[in-house]
C-alpha cells in the first residue's frame, strides 16, 4: 500500500494536473515559494512548515496542501484580514547577478559589497522616512508613507550605487514599487500588496525600476518632472503568461532617469 501511494503521489500527469488546478484557484498560484510565505500570518506560517515537511516528498501531496493554504490565504485577504487601513508604498530591491558573482568572490568580498550596498541604498531610504522591513541577502523590502518619497529614494540610491565596485563587480539593482494597503503586524507588513510589489520587482530583469499604476497614481503632480524621471508601459511578450501574483488589471510601468 505504501509503495502504491508513493507511486500515485509522484505520478507526473497527476502533479501537473494539480498545478493547473492551483493556477485556477483564487489567490496567488505561486503561494508556497519564499516570496509568498515570508512574513507573519497563520497561512504563511503553516505554508513554511508544510514546505519543509513536504519538500522531499513527491509533488502531488505538496500541491494539494499548498492549494488548500492558497485558498485560506485568499479568504483572509477577501475578508479584510490581510489588508490595512491606509495606503503605503512598498519597495523591493534585488542585485542582478549577485549570486553568480558572490560564490567565486568569497565571503570577505561578499560582505564588503553588501555593506557598501546597504550604506548607499538604505541611507537615502531612511532619510526620506522609509522603514527597512527586512533584508533578504542582496535585497531589501522597505515601506514608505508616500510614493513620492519612495521613488525619490530609489533613484538617489541607484545613482549612489553606480559608484560601488568590489573586485571588479559593479552591482545593478532591480526595483519594484507598488502602493497598496498591506496590514502592519509588529515591525512587519503582510498582505497581497506585498506579494504584488515583489512580483513587480521580478519584472525588472537586468536592473530596471518597475512601478505599478497605483504607485504612479499616488505621486504628487510634478514629481516625475522634478526628479527627471520618465515612464513607459511594460508589455509582456505576446505569448508570455501573465506574471504570477500580478493582477491582470494592474498596469506596470518602467521608470527611467
Amino acid at each position: 500500500m505504501s509503495a502504491w501511494a508513493s507511486a500515485v503521489n509522484g505520478h507526473r500527469p497527476l502533479v501537473d494536473g494539480l498545478r493547473r488546478v492551483r493556477r485556477a484557484l483564487p489567490g496567488d498560484p505561486a503561494f508556497g515559494d519564499p516570496l509568498s510565505t515570508s512574513g507573519p500570518g497563520s497561512a504563511r506560517a503553516i505554508a513554511r512548515i508544510a514546505d519543509r515537511v513536504l519538500d522531499d516528498q513527491p509533488g502531488a501531496s505538496r500541491e494539494v496542501g499548498l492549494g488548500a493554504l492558497q485558498l485560506w490565504q485568499a479568504l483572509l485577504e477577501r475578508t479584510g484580514r490581510g489588508r490595512g487601513t491606509a495606503d503605503v508604498t512598498i519597495v523591493f530591491t534585488d542585485l542582478v547577478g549577485f549570486s553568480s558573482w558572490s560564490l567565486p568572490a568569497g565571503d570577505s568580498a561578499t560582505l564588503e559589497l553588501l555593506r557598501e550596498v546597504a550604506r548607499v541604498v538604505e541611507t537615502p531610504m531612511l532619510d526620506r522616512g522609509g522603514q527597512i522591513v527586512k533584508r533578504m541577502g542582496d535585497g531589501i523590502m522597505a515601506v514608505f508613507p508616500s510614493a513620492d518619497r519612495a521613488v525619490e529614494s530609489v533613484f538617489v540610491a541607484r545613482t549612489a550605487l553606480a559608484d560601488v565596485e568590489v573586485d571588479g563587480y559593479r552591482p545593478r539593482m532591480r526595483v519594484g514599487i507598488h502602493t497598496g494597503t498591506p496590514r502592519k503586524v509588529g515591525a512587519d507588513w503582510l498582505g497581497v500588496d506585498v506579494n504584488v510589489a515583489a512580483r513587480i520587482m521580478e519584472l525588472g530583469g537586468d536592473g530596471k525600476v518597475m512601478a505599478s499604476s497605483t504607485a504612479l497614481s499616488a505621486l504628487q503632480p510634478g514629481t516625475l518632472e522634478r526628479l527627471g524621471v520618465t515612464t513607459k508601459p511594460w508589455r509582456r511578450a505576446f505569448f508570455a503568461a501573465q506574471p504570477n501574483g500580478v493582477p491582470e488589471d494592474l498596469g506596470v510601468w518602467r521608470m527611467r532617469d
